[in-house]
């Protein structure tokens, strides 16, 4: 069996090297034909050099294709993984720091919020090229596996504007069932879930085990545990009040809705840090940040390290090549996926890219439908697609209106500012992005001579309510597992070091 498989963005450690292994992890795939493209030179051959090691000490014949050429990438490409990250760190930390300016405390900022819309300026405006390379040279049945965030937009943009069939996939909907299953004390595979939404807005509307349907003694599972009393205070809330329980972490969720961050003096309330991905002011930004500046010091040590395995027992839980598999081999798989909702949810609007059960086989991936979500779930995910319409819509016109209208229906930004601070906080997002924005070159010269014409509205330098330093290389080598962990990961936060809550928030005092 062989096809060609591309990723673009491969020189994202922490995603290509984990799928690659997912796939070569399947037998009838040991003579794919594997292309990795990535804008930066230097981050694509460390990547190359290390997946090709594994591959080579894992007995099989594969040569990897690494070129910075996106367009002989995608050429004859079956499949097309996504990984990008438009602007990398340094447009990230844009991101995150000039709304901190205007009291916009965000612990992500890549899915919604102030963060997450500008991050899909970016994302689209680039999307969209991918995608006319991947119609005008891949296969003609080309489907693209995006894995980029903010996940929703780019996949909406991609089905919509882009004319590629995408499937947007997140590691959230495993994650939140790997908790649900540890709060009662089972093991995950006993534990059969239904969750529905939008990326990470996604509810566990159905939890079972035996037979037994326990949704309705989540709550007190939760309430009563040791460790997530006391690190998804905002997950619980929301179960509390909605009588759902939602996919994503306890940071992410609390900057999607209007109630949990428009306080600084609040917000330690509701956070916890232990772990980023718990509530810290800029926490992902700070992992990935230490990640690449671990994985390019210690680069050298990574192809002295054992091989990664291509077994089925050190294979991850990501969707994309368990999806891959059913399409080829006819095996069934079940998982969460994003896709065009047409009917699926029928209380989501059918524009909008939805997150629901799933199955695959040769017969393609089938969606079935699965209803209304309760009135209380579906409100919260409602306001979210309105931001993403507006968003998606603003990057592919290249119109600073529909953009500022996202942002003042934001439920974080527009419970934190009024609209003069959210128009000069576009201002200055989009001046300070100008190089990843083409799209609105107009629009940025307009915003440039407003800002130069001063009477501004005041701004205040703000750390944020829970920031953490980014830790240097020499106080990662005190711990090279863990270091080489959220560089390699895809998913940084799926371990918590035990007790740390209480470490962390005495020192950070």
């Amino acid at each position: 069996m062989s096809f060609k498989i591309a990723f673009i963005g491969a020189g994202s450690i922490g995603f290509t090297r984990g799928l690659l292994r997912d796939l070569l992890a399947v037998p009838e795939f040991h003579d794919i034909e594997v292309a990795f493209t990535d804008i930066n030179a230097h981050n694509l051959e460390m990547v190359t050099q290390l997946c090709q090691r594994d591959i080579r000490e894992n007995g099989l014949d594969i040569q990897i294709t690494a070129t910075t050429d996106r367009r002989e990438a995608v050429k004859d490409a079956k499949y097309v993984f996504v990984v990008v990250r438009i602007g990398g760190l340094e447009a990230f930390q844009l991101d995150v720091d000039i709304p901190l300016k205007y009291g916009v405390d965000q612990c992500v900022g890549d899915t919604l919020c102030a963060g997450g819309i500008m991050y899909g300026q970016r994302g689209i405006a680039q999307m969209l090229a991918i995608c006319k390379d991947v119609r005008e040279l891949a296969d003609p049945a080309c489907i693209m596996l995006n894995y980029a965030n903010p996940m929703a937009m780019m996949t909406w943009a991609c089905n919509v504007y882009g004319g590629v069939k995408t499937i947007g996939l997140c590691h959230g909907v495993q994650g939140g069932h790997a908790q649900i299953a540890k709060a009662f004390g089972l093991k995950q595979e006993e534990v059969d879930i239904i969750c529905a939404g939008i990326n990470h807005q996604t509810w566990y509307i159905q939890i079972k085990h035996n037979g037994e349907d326990l949704t309705g003694k989540l709550l007190a599972a939760f309430e009563q545990h040791p460790e997530f009393s006391k690190t998804e205070k905002v997950r619980i809330d929301m179960l509390r009040r909605f009588g759902y329980y939602s996919t994503e972490s306890n940071g992410h969720l609390s900057e999607y809705v209007p109630w949990y961050r428009k306080r600084p003096d609040e917000i330690r309330d509701w956070i916890d840090l232990g772990s980023w991905i718990n509530g810290e002011t800029g926490g992902y930004l700070r992992v990935c940040t230490e990640g690449r500046n671990w994985f390019e010091t210690d680069f050298p040590n990574w192809l002295k390290d054992p091989a990664l395995q291509y077994t089925t027992e050190h294979r991850s839980k990501e969707h994309g090549s368990y999806i891959i598999e059913g399409l080829e081999t006819g095996r069934v798989y079940r998982g969460h996926f994003n896709v065009v909702n047409n009917g699926i949810i029928s209380n989501l609007p059918d524009d909008a890219i939805i997150e629901a059960p799933g199955y695959v086989d040769r017969n393609g991936i089938n969606m079935p439908r699965v209803g209304d979500l309760p009135l209380g779930c579906a409100a919260v995910c409602n306001v979210s697609i309105s931001v993403q319409r507006l968003a998606v819509e603003a990057a592919v016109r290249g119109d600073d209106t529909l953009l500022r209208q996202a942002m003042m229906m934001d439920p974080l930004v527009g419970a934190v500012c009024n609209p003069p601070e959210i128009w000069q906080m576009v201002d200055e997002l989009l001046v300070a992005q100008e190089k990843w924005l083409p799209q609105y070159t107009t629009a940025i010269a307009a915003a440039k001579q407003r800002l130069q014409a001063g009477n501004l509205i005041p701004t205040r330098e703000n750390e944020g309510a829970a920031r953490l330093k980014v830790k240097s290389v020499e106080e990662m080598q005190e711990d090279r597992a863990l270091a080489n962990k959220n560089a390699g990961e895809a998913d940084k936060a799926q371990e918590r070091p035990a007790a740390a809550h209480e470490q962390v928030h005495l020192s950070s005092h």
